[in-house]
C-alpha cells in the first residue's frame, strides 16, 4: 500500500477540536518530529521577518544552520505571489 499524504491533510483538517488534532500529532510524529516541524516553522516565520540574521536565528533558537539554509532556500525559489501568501498564513 502505497502512503496518501491527501488522506493525512484530510484527517488534519477533520479534527474536530485541538484536543483530537494534539492527539493526531502525538500518534504520528514522534517528540523530536514535533519539534523539528515547530523549529522549521519559526525559521520560516522570521526568515520572511527578516529582522534576523541566519547565524543569529541560528543561535537564539537552537537551529541547525542546514535547517535554516533549507528554509531559506525554499522561500528563495518560490514566486512572490507564493511567498507573500505564506507570509499571511504564517503570521
Amino acid at each position: 500500500m502505497r502512503p496518501d499524504w491527501q488522506q493525512v491533510l484530510n484527517k488534519i483538517i477533520a479534527m474536530e477540536s485541538e484536543e483530537n488534532l494534539i492527539c493526531l500529532f502525538e500518534l504520528l510524529l514522534t517528540e523530536d518530529e514535533r519539534q523539528a516541524v515547530a523549529g522549521r516553522l519559526r525559521v520560516f516565520q522570521l526568515l520572511l521577518d527578516g529582522e534576523l540574521s541566519q547565524r543569529q536565528i541560528a543561535a537564539d533558537y537552537e537551529v541547525s544552520i542546514a535547517t535554516i539554509t533549507r528554509c531559506s532556500n525554499y522561500l528563495k525559489n518560490m514566486s512572490p505571489e507564493l511567498r507573500q501568501r505564506i507570509n499571511q498564513l504564517l503570521k
